[in-house]
């Protein structure tokens, strides 16, 4: 569900209660798309969430705390500059319109009051939040809009700022349910109800739409051109009973799931055209409702959009390897023939007097076969028999030589493509963005990634995810193979129990033992951890390995994250998942 003008009048409420007269304490920007701001009361602080991504434009309180980057945006330091200390003086919302103006009153540079005010634009792709002065001059806005984007409405600091255009549609606060039947009925051509009503109503997503038609026709689709007498009281009562609870802001927020627990809609009236194939969550807020539909969602969002060049650099870089070995491995058994390249050579020499001069080939016995069985060995008519002799020789000593050399590189490449594996492996699991810059720092210290202009204080270490077991053992998971090695040979002693998912890439998994001896249940709960923080996270049943850390070392010149071991125990566990 989109959301609509008349979800938007519910929020507007909550936001009025909650937040009237507070000032703004604090700003934010996460993104280019999102502004917080810290509101200040005697009741306390609370966080009003503003997002125009296309995906997720809403407003709403929140209790996340989201990532900063290190240097705020200028938009996010002219918020600061204008709007820190100013008290939030109303909220409006014209008719059902998808759009919130907050209005703030604060002083200006030279101490005199002023009104400034914030645009929420909901709209789709075309969501914006514009910052306006007090004559209704554009300051500045997320999303710029000039002559070449649109030609309809500029949005442009400097600019009057206009309300985006109103539909030809009807408001509920403003018009009964028989001016909403009398317009779909009046529509030029037939339709389904539901788009019918969608058409004509102003402020309502698809699924009240849906609703209505459900409810009118009993279940049965139903088209404009059909509302006979029962269908048109049928379909009046309920329009009735939606524009009360819009105009009287009732009902209560639902989150609809899916059999899977996955939320696919929320709403302010309980929905019934599902049936059984869906369950309801009610939250105590409407702002609640959008906190918790939206937050994993675009959390991942961001991670994705962020980890997308490392995305893109990894598997490049593994295909690279994944072709460079599979040739390399065709070369290898190409050289295996290099015997033959020997016994011609030695067969030459033992018939040095046999091969006439300027002779293509010859046929000879071959001595190193148990039934003597004839052999014909090419020549080249251009060389003598003892330099043909010599050329099979240096034939036979380069592909020994280029086998030797292709072991090596295989292995190595082999490795390296393991530690590729593992970085992709800890981005995948990557949830914030001082993970991903982790990642893209050790992804530069070994020379994937050009290091770009000065180089910046490095932020401090994450620390290791920390969980407890039921009997009290601390339990630490690295997240990415930078802090894996930390983790490991630094921060571990050498009698704490270390896992690790058997050849599959995957976190390390320290159990503290602070000279106890842990227990089943604390090793086997280790275990899932590992499993949970590995790429077998999504598998039935996973190895891991696990051994104390004495036996545990990493190899001169090995890659972060990389290490052998010895003396483990190996156990079969299904990956740990929160309930």
């Amino acid at each position: 569900m989109a959301l609509d003008g008349a979800f938007l009048r519910h929020i507007k409420k909550e936001l009025e209660e909650s937040l009237i007269g507070s000032k703004v304490d604090k700003v934010y920007q996460p993104s280019r798309d999102e502004i917080v701001l810290v509101m200040r009361s005697r009741e306390g602080s609370k966080k009003l969430y503003i997002s125009a991504r296309a995906g997720s434009s809403r407003i709403n309180l929140t209790e996340m705390t989201p990532e900063n980057p290190r240097t705020p945006p200028m938009l996010c330091m002219l918020l600061r500059k204008r709007l820190s200390g100013a008290r939030l003086r109303s909220i409006s919302q014209p008719a059902l319109e998808r759009l919130l103006i907050l209005e703030f009153e604060g002083l200006n540079e030279l101490g005199d009051n002023v009104t400034m005010s914030l645009a929420v634009e909901i709209m789709g792709q075309y969501s914006n939040i514009v910052f306006i002065d007090g004559d209704g001059l554009i300051i500045d806005a997320v999303r710029r809009v000039d002559a070449s984007m649109s030609s309809q409405r500029l949005i442009l600091p400097g600019m009057k700022y206009e309300m985006p255009p109103q539909q030809d549609k009807l408001c509920v606060l403003e018009h009964d349910a028989d001016d909403i039947i009398n317009a779909a009925q009046a529509l030029p051509k037939n339709m389904p109800l539901s788009k019918a009503l969608l058409a004509v109503i102003q402020g309502v997503s698809p699924i009240l739409c849906r609703e209505l038609e459900y409810l009118a026709g009993r279940g049965r689709d139903v088209f404009s051109h059909e509302l006979d007498e029962e269908l048109v009281t049928r379909l009046r009562f309920f329009l009735k009973r939606t524009i009360s609870a819009v105009r009287d802001i009732g009902g209560k927020p639902y989150i609809i799931i899916d059999q899977t627990k996955k939320p696919i809609d929320f709403t302010f009236e309980y929905i019934q055209q599902y049936g059984s194939g869906r369950a309801f969550n009610e939250c105590g807020t409407f702002c609640e409702l959008l906190d918790r539909y939206y937050s994993k969602r675009d959390a991942i969002e961001t991670m994705r959009r962020r980890s997308d060049d490392l995305n893109r650099l990894l598997n490049s870089t593994a295909a690279r390897l994944i072709k460079k070995i599979y040739i390399q491995k065709d070369e290898l058994e190409a050289c295996s023939e290099r015997e033959k390249f020997r016994i011609c050579g030695d067969l030459i020499q033992a018939n040095l007097y046999r091969i006439p001069k300027g002779a293509a080939s010859f046929t000879a016995e071959n001595f190193y076969d148990e039934d003597l069985s004839e052999i014909e060995i090419s020549l080249d008519p251009s060389l003598s028999a003892a330099a043909n002799s010599q050329k099979y020789y240096k034939s036979y000593q380069k592909a020994k030589t280029a086998e030797q050399v292709l072991k090596v590189q295989i292995e190595k490449a082999e490795n390296e493509l393991d530690y590729i594996s593992s970085v992709m492996d800890s981005l995948s699991r990557a949830e914030t963005v001082r993970e991903l810059g982790e990642i893209r720092t050790e992804l530069t210290e070994q020379g994937y990634i050009r290091s770009k202009g000065k180089k910046q204080k490095p932020e401090a270490a994450l620390p290791p995810i920390e969980y407890f077991s039921k009997s009290g053992f601390r339990i630490l998971v690295g997240r990415n193979n930078k802090q894996n090695d930390r983790l490991t040979l630094k921060t571990a002693g050498k009698n704490d129990l270390w896992f690790h998912t058997k050849d599959i890439p995957g976190s390390h998994t320290i159990i503290v033992t602070e000279g106890r001896e842990p227990d089943e249940e604390t090793i086997l709960f280790a275990a899932s951890l590992a499993a949970a923080h590995s790429k077998a996270k999504d598998s039935g049943k996973a190895p891991v390995d696990y051994t104390k850390v004495r036996y545990v070392s990493k190899p001169q010149g090995a890659k972060p994250g990389m290490v052998i071991y010895v003396n483990q125990k190996t156990l079969f566990v299904e990956p740990y998942h929160k309930e």
